[in-house]
This record gives C-alpha cells, sequence and structure tokens, in this order.
C-alpha cells in the first residue's frame, strides 16, 4: 500500500489564560448581568467651576465691604446669586450630579448668601448700633444656616413648586439690594441703621419660618408660551437694566412679602399652610 506523507499540523498559538473577572468583563458580563458602566469617583469641573465662581463673589464682597465699596460688595453677591443659579443646571444637563456637588454648593451659599451678607450690612450701617448690630447680622448668619441644613435634610419631603421659608439667595438679594438702592440715592448707612436692622433680621427669621415662597420649578421652558410672556420678560430686562439698584431691591421685596400672603392667604381658606409632604410618594429621580 502506498504511504503518503501527512502534513504536520500547525502550531498552535497559546493565549495567555484569563481570570474569571477578566473574561467575564471581555464578555460584558459581571456575575451573571451585563456589565453596566460605573461613573468615576471624582469632580466634574464645568458645575464646580461656577459653584467656585459663586464662592468667590461671596469672598469679593466681603472684601469690597473692608474697603467701604459697598455697591462692588452688592454687586457681588447678585453675582454670587446668578452663578449659583447656573451651576445646578448645568450639572443636571451633562449628567454631571455628584454628592461632592451637592456638599461644595452648600458650602459656597453659606459664604456668599449667608456671611457676606450679614457682614456687608453690618459693616455698612449695623456697625454703630454696637450689640444690637452684630447681634442682628447674627441673626441673619445663623437663619441661612440653619435653612441650608434644613434645605438638605427635608429636600425629599417638600412640595417641589415651594421653597420652605425664604430661600437664602433671595435673602441675601434683599438685603444686598436694599444696601445697593440706598448707596445708589447716596444715603449713608449710618442714618438708616434701624431699618436695616429690621430688614436683616426680618430676611434672617424668614429664612428658617414655614412660610411657602414659590419656587418656579414647576415651568416648562421647553413648553410653548403665549407671545405676551416673551413681552413680560423683555419688559423686566429692560426695567433692569434702566435702573439696576431701584428695580431688583424692589423685586425681591415683592417675592419676600408674596410668601406671607400666600400663606395668610391659605390660612384664611382653610387649606393647609404646611408645604411638607405626609404621604408617601415616589420620588423624581433627577
Amino acid at each position: 500500500m502506498a504511504s503518503f506523507n501527512r502534513r504536520k499540523d500547525r502550531p498552535r498559538l497559546k493565549f495567555p489564560k484569563l481570570g474569571r473577572n477578566k473574561l467575564a468583563a471581555r464578555q460584558g458580563i459581571v456575575g451573571d448581568h451585563p456589565a453596566i458602566e460605573k461613573k468615576r469617583r471624582g469632580i466634574y469641573l464645568l458645575p464646580n467651576a461656577f459653584t467656585t465662581g459663586a464662592l468667590f463673589c461671596g469672598f469679593y464682597a466681603i472684601v469690597m465691604a473692608m474697603n467701604h465699596k459697598f455697591d462692588q460688595a452688592a454687586i457681588a453677591i447678585f453675582g454670587a446669586m446668578i452663578l449659583d443659579g447656573i451651576d445646578g443646571r448645568v450639572a443636571r444637563l451633562i449628567n454631571a450630579q455628584s454628592e461632592f456637588g451637592a456638599q461644595y454648593d452648600s458650602i459656597s451659599d453659606m459664604v456668599s448668601f449667608g456671611a457676606a451678607p450679614s457682614l456687608v450690612i453690618y459693616q455698612w450701617s449695623l456697625l454703630g448700633l454696637d450689640k444690637m448690630g452684630w447681634l442682628a447680622a447674627f441673626v441673619y448668619c445663623s437663619g441661612a444656616a440653619l435653612r441650608l441644613a434644613r434645605f438638605n435634610t427635608n429636600i425629599a419631603v417638600v412640595d417641589k413648586r415651594f421653597f420652605q421659608g425664604l430661600p437664602s439667595p433671595a435673602a441675601a438679594a434683599l438685603v444686598a439690594g436694599f444696601i445697593w438702592a440706598m448707596d445708589d440715592l447716596h444715603i449713608p448707612g449710618a442714618n438708616l441703621a434701624w431699618v436695616a436692622w429690621g430688614i436683616t433680621v426680618f430676611a434672617g427669621l424668614t429664612m428658617v419660618s414655614n412660610v411657602p415662597f414659590y419656587s418656579f420649578k414647576d415651568i416648562n421652558f421647553r413648553k410653548v408660551v403665549p407671545f405676551i410672556t416673551i413681552f413680560v420678560i423683555v419688559l423686566i430686562f429692560v426695567l433692569i437694566s434702566y435702573d439696576p439698584p431701584k428695580v431688583m431691591f424692589t423685586l425681591f421685596v415683592l417675592y419676600a412679602i408674596s410668601g406671607y400672603i400666600a400663606y395668610f392667604w391659605r390660612l384664611i381658606k382653610g387649606k393647609p399652610v404646611s408645604i411638607v409632604q405626609t404621604d408617601v410618594e415616589d420620588k423624581d429621580e433627577h
């Protein structure tokens, strides 16, 4: 029988054995479930950059008050308010929310809307009242701290359409707007010491009250609105541009009063005045 030369087998390539975890990761499986991409633990740059900007504005306001430049101090507090309103929206827009960002935002708010307004108005007007002056400033500062702590702990049980108490940025705008408007009218703070004392104490106590203030969070900016709405927005910008100190102060005075009007209206109508939800509801995930 004729014999044929058998073709030699090709040498087999040897691959390094993959461990169970590496093999599962390559196949897209973790345990018995498809691999889910986990977020890296770190600090998101863009939203925290806005928070840092707000913190800087609060610090800058304190420095300007020490240099007796109270108009610039008031403007810096309004700048912090604008940046504080942007950072959270940017974080939600790019899906960059984190526990670090939430804590950092609260610390920044305490400096910009707690310490800065109280120190600025004390230096501007309350200094001449001696003990009564710094006590009023402390009432405001402690009210802001308590307001922020309560907001962080009650965020899941409060009706999102309303704030529980005057929000700290609005309280800071009320105090800073008063300083800015009076400085624009060239009225010295020493002549308005007791008025400043009343506004400071009012803002501090209202922050820790249960008075409901509309939050504007239920407004859908993607929804079609009537033409008159755009006209009203343009009119508001025109008024602010015409005389920023007086218009801004007037707007936040009206907002500070609106909460008490809503509170007593609910009380008269027999409606619940508390905005804390007592029923268990599904939480919206953001």
